[in-house]
């Protein structure tokens, strides 16, 4: 399963159909494309803590959600009406204030549908700070 789309095209796709994405600045950014697979990087603000300064849960969901969709049209093309119905998070460790990186890979890619799994790290950690799944369903031709 190769990619159609690198890493400089996903890049101008979210600019261009997804400004709303960098609202408050460039926080997300799309750092790498493989088979099967993107990585999406999350600079966070301090506007994305929660109290005990960690990273909140809402950043987090949103990181795995445009990081899941970027892994997708990687590999299917620039379909902006793909949707997300389902995604499942687990949060497993308190990220701080700092650099995350979301990898994304498709575990099944289908006519409807595509199913992909997700893993948040700190930049440059191996540990796992949230552990995702994600459904996205894919508009007919």
């Amino acid at each position: 399963m190769n990619p159609v789309m690198t890493v400089e095209e996903l890049n101008r796709f979210l600019d261009s159909d997804f400004p709303e994405v960098h609202t408050d600045g460039r926080v997300f950014e799309v750092v790498s494309v493989g088979p099967g697979t993107a990585t999406m990087r999350f600079d966070p603000l301090t506007r994305h803590l929660r109290p005990g300064a960690t990273i909140s849960g809402p950043a987090l969901f949103t990181l795995t959600d445009v990081a899941a969709y970027v892994t997708l049209i990687a590999h299917i093309g620039p379909v902006a009406l793909a949707v997300t119905t389902n995604l499942n998070i687990n949060f497993l460790r308190k990220p701080g204030l700092g650099p995350l990186e979301c990898c994304c890979r498709i575990l099944k890619l289908g006519k409807r549908l595509a199913v992909l799994d997700a893993a948040i790290t700190a930049t440059g950690d191996t540990k796992i700070v949230a552990h995702a799944t994600a459904t996205y369903s894919i508009p007919p031709k």
